[in-house]
């Protein structure tokens, strides 16, 4: 009788294990509420970017709005250009939309005129703005305010073109030199960052562009890079994100 009793007790375990991790693979994550910053590299919307199908949604130039791949729909992020500093509140419209993973955002032409954007080189720093943010609760009505401005004004000034591309366009555009990083993750202790390059060397070939720096006694980041042009950037990016790091940035070098 008690083997019976045992017998039972571990296939309850078993399908209530499998139960779980069937429920994980049907489930997808998305950032709600929680803490979350990303800089890196955003792509400014063009029709000819989703007749090409780098862009599987259609967004209106003229808004304040975004595509986001982690972020919940109808939560609000503060956009900068950390080249001048200008900023702007947008808002998350979908976030099924298909995009590279080499950019953290699918953004509008407008958004990038209110940012003075260089088209070929679209950095910006990305927040996840609180639902119990001071702007929630009291700018909510401003931005929709805001928002009916820029839906109904023209948008000029920004023409994108091959991000490739090495020739200044659009009356925006600033000239900088292009240094870049990718950063993988800050670590506590430096063996824990040693560990972290020598995972990255045995299962990816960026073997020759690892960097492990030291920020302070308690704080080791991992870099990789720098790089001196996007093509490559982007390549290597995707390599490393196979691995399945959380959450990638790209830090320009100063």
């Amino acid at each position: 009788m008690n083997y019976k009793k045992l017998i039972l007790f571990f296939l309850l375990i078993v399908l209530s294990a499998c139960n779980q991790i069937d429920n994980k693979k049907k489930s997808i994550n998305y950032i709600g509420d929680q803490k979350y910053q990303n800089t890196g590299f955003t792509l400014i919307y063009d029709d000819q970017l989703r007749k090409n199908k780098k862009i599987s949604k259609k967004i209106d130039n003229r808004s304040l709005l975004i595509f986001h791949q982690k972020i919940k729909i109808n939560s609000f992020v503060k956009i900068t250009n950390p080249l001048n500093g200008k900023s702007v509140i947008a808002e998350v419209i979908s976030n099924k939309a298909k995009f590279s993973n080499f950019y953290n955002s699918v953004i509008t032409k407008r958004i990038a005129e209110e940012l003075s954007l260089n088209p070929n080189e679209p950095y910006i720093d990305l927040v996840l703005i609180s639902k119990n943010s001071t702007f929630i609760a009291k700018k909510a009505k401003t931005f929709e305010e805001e928002k009916k401005v820029a839906e109904s004004a023209p948008v000029d000034g920004i023409t994108i073109d091959n991000l490739g591309s090495d020739e200044k366009k659009g009356n925006n555009a600033i000239k900088q030199k292009f240094l870049y990083s990718i950063k993988i993750a800050d670590f506590y202790y430096k063996n824990s960052a040693e560990n972290m390059i020598k995972r990255i060397k045995d299962e990816t070939n960026l073997k020759n562009s690892l960097l492990m720096k030291k920020l302070s006694k308690t704080k080791y980041r991992v870099l990789i890079g720098p790089f001196n042009d996007i093509k490559n950037l982007e390549r290597s990016f995707n390599e490393i994100k196979s691995l399945n790091f959380e959450n990638i940035e790209i830090l320009k070098d100063v």
